[in-house]
């Protein structure tokens, strides 16, 4: 488990990072059924992936890899290291939300924007409510060395200022790629474990081929999981030979329950 120093350093500033987490071998398999997803999903988007495309999403669902990748995802998301971060900074019954696969975009002059993830599907009132809770973690590990993202720390608690409302909301002629004072710069190597909260205001930062995988997880909220797609869950068979299946079967009851 994480040390309470951690945790607490966590709980104040909204982000951690476990520097050297994942070794070479654990991130060549890895490297592997990204390319493979990220090769069928570009084939289906190309026009979305050549106009703006900064990532994709859905990784673990059947339509752009076969089960025997899909499992791998799975056992990689179950395994009992990464447990252990993820229920130190959740708590003892998290659950599987989504995957995410971030990289460059390909227009080499688009900007990099600040936001909240919530920004996108709630009111400027709900965004201050979730700040409360429940909560969603991203668990970020980037398969090859890269810019990292920007962040600004203690916001995944507090509500923006007028400075950072205006350029996160593009708000008074502002522009949501303009550089924030607050913002703070988290350089990543292959094999770090970023740990952030989704409430953050956030932006990643573009450049050297960055390509790095997002695995979210979320309190068991109903309010949280009506966004979880049940095609992206393992099935019985699967479930049964992960090392821990904890955080897939509590999304799986608590999307019987709706």
């Amino acid at each position: 488990m994480l040390t309470k120093f951690v945790i607490k350093e966590y709980e104040e500033n909204g982000y951690l990072v476990l520097r050297g987490f994942f070794s070479e071998s654990e991130l060549h398999k890895l490297r592997e059924v990204i390319a493979q997803f990220h090769q069928s999903w570009m084939l289906e988007n190309a026009q979305f992936y050549a106009d703006k495309a900064i990532n994709s999403a859905y990784l673990t669902a059947k339509k752009h890899l076969k089960n025997t990748e899909r499992e791998s995802l799975f056992a990689f998301i179950g395994s009992a290291k990464l447990k252990e971060v993820v229920t130190s900074v959740i708590g003892a019954r998290p659950a599987f939300m989504n995957t995410q696969s971030f990289f460059d975009p390909v227009n080499e002059g688009q900007k990099n924007y600040w936001h909240r993830d919530p920004q996108y599907h709630m009111t400027i009132d709900e965004q201050k409510q979730a700040l409360l809770g429940p909560n969603v973690v991203h668990f970020r590990i980037p398969l090859v060395d890269e810019p990292g993202m920007e962040l600004i720390l203690g916001s995944h608690r507090r509500w923006d200022s007028d400075d950072e409302l205006d350029v996160r909301l593009e708000r008074n002629g502002r522009k949501s790629y303009e550089d924030l004072a607050t913002g703070a710069r988290v350089t990543l190597n292959a094999g770090d474990l970023l740990v952030f909260s989704a409430n953050m205001i956030h932006r990643g930062v573009y450049g050297m081929n960055r390509q790095s995988l997002d695995i979210l997880f979320c309190d068991p909220a109903p309010e949280i999981m009506r966004f979880v797609d049940e095609s992206c869950l393992p099935d019985s068979d699967m479930l049964e030979r992960l090392e821990n299946a904890d955080a897939f079967k509590n999304s799986i009851e608590m999307k019987a329950i709706r």
